[in-house]
């Protein structure tokens, strides 16, 4: 498996998940264990460009696949220092703690790319257009899209806009942002 640009060849045990391959064996740690149950999204790796919850998926499964974790994450810019998603993470307070944040900025890398691809979601409008591209989001869809990663310092509203951001989407907030926005709410 490519992990980060750089291929690894290992054996391991049949059963040992892609997330504790990347944190026990390679010692990248960023990728965390938030509920091993595909819950949180803490775990949250990219799969040849898709997001995956690295605690679900055995790592033989990812044989000759490429794989992107969050210390691979600015790699995917094109010379910047950080991704563009990393960046907007920083210049919204899209975090906290910071414990959620590398499954939030992968997942977000995911859900950016699947929207350019003109995936629809579960509150898409017209589920046979889809959406026009990443730029067409609008903070419902990015809740929706985003929704499967938790953040239990609830950094939401921040990350959210950072999502907005990095897809280029400057529609007008849907009434609930807003609101909180227009009431001095705290990230």
């Amino acid at each position: 498996m490519r992990i980060n640009g750089t291929p690894h060849s290992m054996t391991i045990d049949n059963r040992t998940t892609l997330l504790d391959v990347l944190r026990e064996r390679l010692g990248l740690t960023g990728s965390k264990k938030g509920c091993d149950h595909g819950q949180c999204g803490a775990c949250t790796v990219l799969l040849d460009g898709e997001r995956v919850n690295s605690c679900l998926m055995f790592a033989v499964t990812a044989e000759d696949r490429e794989i992107v974790s969050i210390e691979g994450v600015a790699d995917l810019a094109d010379g910047e220092a950080l991704h563009p998603v990393q960046r907007a993470f920083l210049d919204h307070d899209g975090l906290q703690c910071g414990y959620c944040t590398p499954g939030q900025i992968c997942s977000a890398i995911g859900a950016l790319g699947e929207a350019g691809r003109g995936w629809p979601s579960h509150v898409t409008e017209d589920i046979a257009a889809g959406v026009a591209d990443a730029s067409a989001l609008d903070a419902r869809e990015v809740r929706e899209r985003m929704s499967g990663n938790l953040c239990r310092c609830g950094a939401y509203n921040g990350i959210v806009e950072a999502v907005l951001e990095a897809a280029g989407a400057q529609g007008p907030q849907d009434t609930a942002t807003a609101a909180t926005s227009a009431a001095g709410g705290a990230r």
